[in-house]
């Protein structure tokens, strides 16, 4: 499970609003804003969870679990080795736009 503050944290750190989140994860923007607006544990069916996790995957984003290996305790989110936010997700757009055509 992540949380509404890693969701929007995660969004934040690849630099996209909510509705670019949504074209991304095939999510509605309604959806996003209900589950960053969850009081702490992100709420929504699996099949949504899993389709932004992996859009975040995808992106170049690793949600921390509670418990992980890193420097701090806690949840959060960081960015993968040799990834960059904006290629990943402008790479990740176009792949889309020619999977549709």
């Amino acid at each position: 499970m992540i949380t509404a503050a890693q969701l929007r944290a995660a969004r934040v750190l690849l630099g996209i609003d909510q509705r670019r989140l949504a074209e991304l994860s095939g999510l509605s923007v309604p959806t996003i804003q209900r589950m960053e607006a969850s009081e702490t544990m992100v709420r929504g069916n699996v099949d949504s969870l899993v389709k932004l996790i992996a859009a975040f995957d995808a992106a170049g984003i690793e949600m921390i679990d509670e418990g992980a290996v890193s420097n701090s305790q806690g949840r959060g989110v960081r960015l993968k080795i040799g990834s960059s936010p904006a290629r990943d997700v402008q790479s990740r757009a176009s792949g889309r736009t020619r999977a549709r055509t």
